[in-house]
């Protein structure tokens, strides 16, 4: 098809004026019409051009223009970039300035530990960044370098990036299509769209126009990255660059994420403890000035306290309990790339997954044959094996599926002749013999063939004329079929002269319809239950899918899997962002979705307050991974769909996200613990030092002893991450709740407080002891209470009912067996500790006892859960 001797003038038009972009295709919202439903003369008319292609001086116009067709530009940001958007980081502030000022003070251990805590931290959130620079990187391989462009009237290779609008393409079998264009002219064209939508099957293209607005309606469109597996085409190019389709991925790639459900709540807990901070400080500094003068003394102190409620150890817990949680679960077949998203994962309460790949097997299988009266009919399978195995030409993935079965019918029939498949017959033939028996075994389309026939063979091998009452029936059979959601090829047969050895087309007329050979994308048998143990963990499936609505809903029944509701991809493009939200919540079924639809759907549900995970193993799927609280993708997925994920399942089954559901919600629980213990100790310490300073002539402790306070409690809890969870904290989603830890703080940090007040009461009035005496019995009573009140509140059941792990028991009571040891030996000197007389002692002791028992009346409303949100009745 050589379009370049063919003459005609540019139809020109004004300068100013820009050729069609998928912005016009993506439907209604844009207000304009999609390329593929204009007309070739119109298209031309838009992109300036003619059928005979550029000319050099225009290209280059063109070039400078809209410039190089690049969909896929590098990513890779400054390392300084990275470093202070992280640094600005509430949290991360805050323990940058407690570790400056413990270094001010001379502790230079706590400067230390807190500064590689956080530099820690900061590399890897660094390092987890990386991944969406790699995924683009792998997105770069997936497109063409060359294509075979007219120039000047001459066909030229030329680089893919010099490419633009108005060009004409040649396209031949196995090239990847350059940009996206409507057909000019094509014989058998046939491409493979997997990249955009997903799906296995390929594609017929034909010339156009076509009337739909949806790209899956586009029957005479080419897009950028597809693949060409059969025929060969002629394309004028209309969109290039980030216009194409594929831009459009690689643009939604490149663009930043939102804050995952886990980096919200770090960033709301250090503002939670930004604000406690500095109430505290400032009610410090301003009641020293109203009562004396401030001293260093009493600045120090609130500087001390600043440190003492800043989580010192909150990364370090973090990490540790997340790095846990990924070698759990990679036991489970399921590999972490970002850690945080073990946390994100146990939030999920909406997973969004593709059909193909994880509801299917992603493979076309011929699952069995029907004859006129709609049963099984081997015989119709027979038939097909010897077109497929016989026919020459391009083999469709139909025909493959067929030829991949063990089949003796082949070898009984000697091959004479074939008259490949093409699009305008839609149909192929093989002229075989056997035993001195000619026949002509033509398949194709269902209705094309049927048209050609005049008879049908019966189940028992009768044949009969095809009337108007069979043919009826046999046309409603074929709609049934199709609306279930199978792919089907109907077989007919044909008698021929025993002397024939040349098939020829006016061969393929009166024929004997035999029956149909039926497709699918068979389901997994593990689809269901995994899909019903997700809906058991509170978490609502959502399938979103760019194949047809009758294929989807078939797969839903035949899984019998809960769904309410279906939006296609074209009442998607009519909704506005606010009506989207609406609709998505109440919607479990996608159709004839797009790659930037998949990700409005996940940003809708994320802005209807879900955290929500996305699924998938295509490139078409890489722009929802990306834009998901939590991307999972499978071992068997595209590089580009691995490299966006932060999750990636070994086994592509959804079975495996069970356990993982578990894990995160674990590590979640455990995280809280540390993040409950640690504000609402800290806070009563700090408020009851406030209050001491108000009423006690003295400062309670000094400044050194309340950063070892601090520091001690803190070693105390680095067996959290080791601990087990309740069931109860295992079966519904978690995500941070600040309201919850606020509440908590608020109720168990005042309690602490109370009984310090009292020990205040007891040991200056009731013992009347002198400073030092007083700031050792304090401590001894502050950090018996926090640590073992860890065994009261890590669990919201009754303390007696839960066993803590080992490794928490060892280093909270090891960490309690220092202190004591530190305080009341000898030892205790060097930080102006003194030995307490029994009386104190025993003062202490029933004093903590007293406490836990009270903590453990108060925890169940200092720790009442929210209202768990589930999309489905369970």
């Amino acid at each position: 098809m050589d379009l370049a001797m063919m003459d005609g003038s540019p139809a020109t038009i004004s300068q100013d004026r820009q050729p069609a972009s998928p912005a016009a295709g993506r439907g209604a919202r844009s207000g304009a019409a999609p390329f593929w439903t204009l007309d070739n003369e119109e298209a031309l008319r838009q992109c300036e051009s003619r059928l005979s292609g550029l000319s050099s001086a225009e290209a280059r116009e063109k070039l400078d223009r809209y410039g190089p067709n690049l969909a896929v530009v590098s990513i890779h940001r400054n390392l300084l970039m990275k470093l202070g958007k992280r640094l600005a980081d509430p949290l991360v502030a805050i323990l940058l300035i407690a570790a400056a000022i413990s270094g001010a003070t001379g502790d230079w251990r706590s400067f230390v530990v807190i500064v590689g805590i956080v530099l820690f931290s900061i590399f890897l959130d660094i390092l987890q960044e990386h991944k969406a620079e790699v995924a683009i990187e792998a997105l770069r391989r997936s497109v063409a370098v060359t294509a075979l462009v007219y120039r000047d009237r001459t066909s030229v290779e030329l680089a893919v990036r010099d490419i633009v609008p108005g060009d004409v393409v040649e396209l031949h079998a196995g090239d990847l299509v350059p940009a996206d264009g409507v057909l000019l002219a094509g014989k058998g064209v046939l491409t493979n769209e997997a990249i955009l939508t997903g799906e296995p099957y390929s594609v017929e293209k034909r010339l156009g126009p076509a009337q739909g607005q949806a790209a899956a309606d586009a029957f005479n469109a080419l897009f950028s990255g597809t693949t060409l597996v059969g025929g060969e085409a002629t394309m004028l190019v209309m969109a290039t660059g980030a216009s194409t389709r594929f831009g459009a991925i690689a643009a939604s790639l490149q663009a930043r994420q939102p804050p995952t459900a886990f980096e919200r709540g770090v960033h709301g807990l250090g503002m939670l403890i930004l604000r406690l901070t500095g109430f505290l400080v400032l009610f410090v500094l301003l009641s020293q000035l109203f009562r004396h003068s401030l001293s260093l003394e009493s600045f120090m102190f609130a500087v001390a306290l600043a440190v003492g409620l800043t989580p010192e150890l909150l990364p370090m817990v973090m990490t540790v309990t997340l790095a846990r949680g990924a070698v759990r679960m990679a036991k489970q077949k399921v590999v972490v790339k970002r850690l945080s998203a073990i946390h994100d994962l146990g939030a999920m309460d909406v997973l969004c997954t593709d059909k193909t790949g994880t509801l299917t097997e992603a493979r076309i299988s011929h699952v069995n044959s029907f004859g006129v009266d709609g049963q099984d009919n081997p015989r119709v399978s027979d038939l097909i094996r010897v077109n497929c195995h016989y026919v020459g030409g391009t083999k469709s993935n139909l025909d493959e599926a067929v030829n991949a079965e063990p089949s003796d019918a082949p070898a009984a029939w000697r091959y004479l002749d074939d008259l490949p498949f093409d699009f305008e017959r839609r149909r192929s033939s093989v002229l075989v013999s056997q035993d001195g028996r000619v026949e002509l075994v033509t398949k194709g389309a269902p209705e094309a063939v049927l048209a050609l026939c005049s008879q049908a063979e019966t189940p028992d091998g009768q044949v009969i004329a095809l009337d108007q009452g069979l043919r009826g029936q046999i046309a409603r059979l074929l709609d049934k079929k199709g609306r279930e959601g199978f792919r089907l090829l109907g077989v007919a047969r044909r008698p021929m002269p025993a002397d024939c050895c040349k098939a020829a087309l006016d061969h393929e007329k009166d024929l004997i319809f035999v029956g149909c050979a039926v497709f699918v994308d068979p389901p997994k048998a593990s689809a269901a239950l995994a899909i019903a143990s997700l809906v058991e963990a509170g978490v609502g499936v959502k399938i979103i899918s760019g194949d047809a609505a009758p294929v989807v809903l078939h797969l839903i029944e035949t899984l019998g899997l809960p769904a309410r509701g279906l939006l296609t991809g074209e009442e998607i493009e009519e909704l506005g962002e606010a009506a989207l939200v609406e609709r998505v919540a109440g919607t479990d079924l996608f159709v004839r979705v797009s790659p930037e639809q998949k990700s409005r759907i996940v940003r809708a549900l994320q802005r209807g307050g879900y955290v929500v995970g996305f699924m998938g193993d295509g490139i078409n799927d890489a722009p929802a991974i990306h834009a998901a609280d939590v991307g999972l993708s499978v071992e068997g997925g595209t590089d580009v769909a691995r490299q966006a994920a932060d999750i990636i399942l070994l086994a592509q089954d959804l079975g495996v996200l069970a356990e993982g559901i578990k894990e995160g919600r674990r590590t979640y629980a455990n995280i809280m613990k540390y993040v409950r213990m640690g504000t609402s100790s800290n806070f009563g310490n700090m408020l009851s030092m406030v209050l001491a300073s108000l009423i006690l002539p003295f400062l309670p402790l000094a400044p050194l002893q309340i950063l070892l306070n601090n520091l001690i409690y803190d070693l105390s809890e680095i067996g959290i991450p080791f601990d087990t969870a309740d069931r109860d904290t295992l079966a519904a989603p978690q995500t941070w709740d600040m309201a919850g830890v606020l509440r908590f703080t608020l109720i168990m940090g005042p309690l602490s407080s109370l009984f310090d007040i009292a020990t205040f009461l007891i040991l200056h009035w009731g013992f009347a002891t002198d400073v030092a005496t007083f700031r050792t019995a304090w401590f001894v009573e502050s950090i018996a209470t926090q640590i073992l009140v860890i065994f009261v509140i890590r669990t919201a059941k009754p303390v007696w009912t839960s066993r803590p792990q080992a490794i928490l028991a060892a280093t909270s009571l090891g960490a309690l067996a220092g202190a004591l040891l530190l305080s009341l030996s000898p030892i205790g000197a060097i930080v102006d500790f003194v030995p307490l007389p029994l009386p104190v002692l025993g003062a202490i002791a029933g004093l903590v006892l007293l406490y836990l028992v009270s903590a453990e009346a108060l925890k169940r409303l200092a720790m009442r859960p929210r209202k768990a949100r589930t999309l489905y009745a369970r």
